[in-house]
């Protein structure tokens, strides 16, 4: 039965497909900013016809062919403070950019949404565009914070992804995304004259060591075959060349793809600071700023969608799996949740480029491989069990 919804489905929206090229071109041309994308929403909801508000500039608009509880689809509304590279004739200039996809997703959507109104669909559909998925405040917390969705059967979302092969879609049950916490450490010493360092204690060599030792975090106190990162990207001290300050700081991410792996992370890292810290004669802190969670694929709805796949032209790529976060894994904590990688490499005329890149632009055939894996996903939500939601 879900392989007869889905085929009729999918012939609904190729007649959608034209419009939604369109569209993702005007979006493209008009990137705003996390919780600032009122003229991506209002182009979104002219192409809908009806849609109502959600986490401020978000839509949602629901399609309703039974009494059941929906399926939400995500797409995301923002873009990122990039300046376009692309040389598209649609790129807007203006430093912002859909570098990751997101204009190629709504406009996927969008056809999706408006195929599905001329559909027999097994649950009903709640197109769900949601706001600030690169930045925070996160617009999947707050939606899901609010309960802004009411009940849902499941949430699923397909995403493009540069390293799975173009006509493959990547479907794997558990964890596909890492959770991503934010960690900021404070070193506090003693000031001195750069000549005399023994009247000192110095913030900088302290934080130096902390750097380093803060490395075998993922190599000695994490399992091997569970994946995490640790990366320190920023760091700040001092205010003349000849002056030892009194502080240091530094600022990183925590990531881990394992759930359990999370909060023993934070502690030994905050260990290692506090320790190493204090062997220099200084006292360090380090604060934890809790980022998105893991993004967890429902086994049940995972496998249905593998087993639907092939029916909408995909093959089922290698297992991928990604340290990268995505705001995503919030709606775990609503209900069992998919989300689908939709493979770019090697897609007609273009570059091998990650996400985020000034030149990342996907094909227009993509919004159409999207869109597909988009129905995919819906269709196996809605036939599959799942389980309960994962947080």
């Amino acid at each position: 039965m879900s392989t007869e919804f889905l085929r009729a489905l999918l012939a609904s929206l190729e007649d959608e497909l034209p419009a939604a090229l369109s569209l993702r071109e005007r979006l493209h041309a008009n990137p705003e900013p996390g919780n600032a994308e009122h003229g991506t929403a209002r182009l979104v909801s002219e192409a809908l016809g009806a849609a109502g508000p959600v986490a401020g500039t978000g839509l949602v608009a629901r399609v309703e062919p039974v009494e059941e509880r929906a399926v939400a689809v995500r797409a995301e509304l923002d873009a990122l403070p990039i300046e376009e590279q692309t040389g598209a004739p649609f790129a807007a200039g203006n430093g912002f950019m859909h570098a990751c996809g997101h204009d190629v997703h709504m406009a996927a959507l969008t056809a999706l949404f408006r195929a599905a109104r001329h559909s027999s669909l097994p649950a009903p559909l709640l197109a769900l565009y949601q706001p600030s998925e690169e930045t925070y405040p996160s617009g999947a917390e707050v939606i899901v914070r609010e309960r802004a969705l009411g009940e849902v059967g499941a949430v699923v979302a397909a995403h493009v992804h540069p390293d799975v092969p173009w006509g493959c879609v990547s479907v794997e049950p558990g964890p596909v995304n890492a959770s991503c916490d934010y960690i900021h450490i404070t070193v506090e010493g003693e000031g001195g004259h750069g000549a005399y360092p023994h009247r000192a204690r110095d913030p900088i060599l302290a934080l130096s060591h902390v750097v380093v030792a803060l490395q075998s975090l993922v190599s000695r106190r994490l399992d091997p075959m569970h994946p995490g990162v640790l990366s320190i990207g920023q760091t700040r001290a001092g205010s003349a060349d000849n002056v030892i300050p009194e502080r240091a700081e530094a600022g990183g991410t925590l990531r881990a793809l394992q759930p359990e792996d999370r909060e023993p992370l934070r502690e030994s890292a905050r260990e290692i600071v506090e320790a190493t810290a204090r062997a220099h004669g200084c006292v360090a802190g380090m604060e934890v700023i809790e980022g998105e969670p893991a993004t967890i694929n429902d086994p049940a709805i995972a496998a249905s969608a593998r087993a639907l796949a092939p029916e909408a032209g995909f093959e089922v790529a290698p297992p991928t799996r990604s340290c990268g976060s995505d705001d995503f894994g919030f709606y775990g904590g609503l209900a069992p949740t998919l989300m689908v990688f939709v493979g770019l490499d090697g897609a007609p005329g273009t570059e091998h480029l990650p996400l985020h890149h000034p030149r990342f632009l996907p094909p227009p055939e993509a919004v159409r491989a999207v869109a597909r894996a988009q129905a995919v996903a819906l269709v196996a939500a809605s036939g599959a069990s799942p389980a309960e939601p994962t947080s």
